[in-house]
């Protein structure tokens, strides 16, 4: 019997510990919040200013985070850097966004109603980009912020933030083949990008995947 109850025991403080994730990840801030820190380090200000919450608001989310050591921070100035305390907490993420894709048809119709804002939008698969740029025959434009680039980007991609796009293409040749990306499937910069690209006349591509599916693919490929 003695037995029994410390295997019982033993189960029960396992999946409390679980739970403690589980709760976390109970917030859409919260999931959005780490979303943007798999994107790499940032301070409390930048988080809020990305999600248009409260610095206060967004301080509360963060301890939460931290308590479930989800996240770490580090000092720099009068700043405080968050980051996320795993880079498997990255991937975690990518495998969370492609299940509720594939459970919840919600997220397939939300996806949807966007895109059709960009119904002259063409798309190009990872692999498909990654050839292409082996051959020379597409430049491939990060266009997250330049602090984002740094902490991480796909191989051969150039950094033009979504502001700088305009500066960018004016010393382009009319004939350069464009791809773009930014956070992965659900970010709307790629496709703000496209279509800026494509109404100053060059012939250009969204790519849905980003940093954290690159790597996935990498890994998959090497």
């Amino acid at each position: 019997m003695s037995q029994e109850i410390s295997a019982r025991d033993f189960k029960d403080d396992l999946y409390r510990q679980f739970a403690r994730v589980g709760k976390c990840l109970s917030s859409d801030k919260r999931l959005e919040l780490m979303h943007l820190l798999s994107q790499g380090p940032k301070s409390v200000e930048k988080l809020a200013q990305a999600t248009d919450m409260s610095l206060a608001n967004v301080s509360r989310h963060l301890q939460v985070l931290l308590d479930a050591n989800l996240v770490k921070f580090s000092k720099k100035g009068t700043f405080v850097i968050y980051t996320l305390a795993n880079p498997d907490i990255s991937i975690f993420l990518t495998s969370l966004w492609r299940i509720c894709e594939s459970q919840l048809a919600d997220i397939t119709r939300i996806k949807s109603d966007f895109m059709n804002r960009y119904q002259d939008l063409e798309s190009l698969s990872l692999h498909e980009v990654l050839q292409k740029m082996e051959e020379g025959s597409i430049v491939l434009l990060d266009v997250r912020p330049i602090d984002e680039f740094a902490a991480g980007h796909i191989p051969g991609a150039i950094s033009v933030p979504l502001k700088d796009l305009d500066h960018y293409l004016q010393n382009l040749p009319r004939d350069t083949r464009i791809a773009a990306y930014c956070h992965g499937p659900y970010c709307v910069y790629a496709a703000q990008a496209v279509e800026k690209i494509q109404h100053e006349g060059f012939e250009a591509f969204r790519l849905e995947e980003g940093v954290s599916e690159w790597q996935e693919y990498n890994k998959q490929h090497h």
